[in-house]
């Protein structure tokens, strides 16, 4: 989720040369604040058993 997120964030305010840390730090502020009011979400559809089938190797199976 984070990934998808740092890539909106590339896509919607890191897109252009910024001069200066306090230009990015107020830009990803303004961006963030904006997200926020939004109230945007990822609709995350990839559950814990779908990952559990397709990553069956890294999912161990607890047997009781």
């Amino acid at each position: 989720m984070a990934e998808i997120e740092l890539s909106v964030l590339s896509r919607q305010c890191l897109d252009r040369r910024i001069p200066d840390f306090q230009t990015l730090e107020q830009e990803v502020t303004a961006w963030q604040t904006q997200r926020d009011q939004q109230e945007t979400w990822i609709d995350w559809r990839f559950t814990t058993e779908d990952a559990r089938v397709k990553l069956h190797r890294l999912y161990p199976s607890i047997n009781n």
